[in-house]
C-alpha cells in the first residue's frame, strides 16, 4: 500500500487558493471606501506598531479571526452580520491570510477573501496608511 505524503506549506497555499479570487490592494481599498468590503487586519501588534494601519480596517489578530467574524458565534463582533459579508483579510505579505480565508470559508463565509501581497503591497501601492 503506498502511503500518501503530506502537502508541503507551497502546495497547501496553491490548493487553498484556487478556491476563490484574491483581491488586489487598490480594487480592495475601493470596495471598502464603497461600502462593499470589510477590511480585516489579521497582523499582531508588533507589525502594527512598526508598520502602521490601514484607516478604517477592523483588527483582529489571527488566533481570533474565527470567534469574531462568525455571525452565528457569541463572541463575534458587530461587524460580523451574516454569511454574506465581503471580507478581505490582510496579513503583512499575504500568506497567512490565505489560510485564515480558507477557515472563514469552512464557517460559511463565501465571500472572503485575502489580499494579495497583504499589507506591504497595500503600502507599496501608496494607499492610506496611519500609526497605530
Amino acid at each position: 500500500m503506498a502511503v500518501t505524503r503530506p502537502p508541503g506549506i507551497d502546495e497547501l497555499l496553491e490548493r487553498v487558493r484556487a478556491t476563490y479570487e484574491r483581491i488586489a490592494p487598490r480594487p480592495a481599498h475601493e470596495a471598502a471606501t464603497a461600502g462593499d468590503a470589510l477590511l480585516v487586519d489579521i497582523r499582531y501588534a508588533a507589525l502594527r506598531d512598526r508598520d502602521g494601519v490601514i484607516p478604517g480596517a477592523l483588527i483582529i489578530e489571527r488566533n481570533e479571526l474565527e470567534w469574531r467574524l462568525d455571525p452565528q458565534g457569541s463572541h463575534r463582533v458587530p461587524e460580523a452580520t451574516g454569511h454574506d459579508l465581503r471580507i478581505v483579510v490582510i496579513c503583512n505579505e499575504g500568506y497567512a491570510s490565505s489560510l485564515a480565508v480558507a477557515s472563514l470559508r469552512q464557517l460559511g463565509l463565501r465571500r472572503a477573501t485575502d489580499l494579495i501581497g497583504g499589507f506591504q503591497a497595500w503600502r507599496a501601492e501608496g494607499l492610506p496608511v496611519t500609526e497605530a
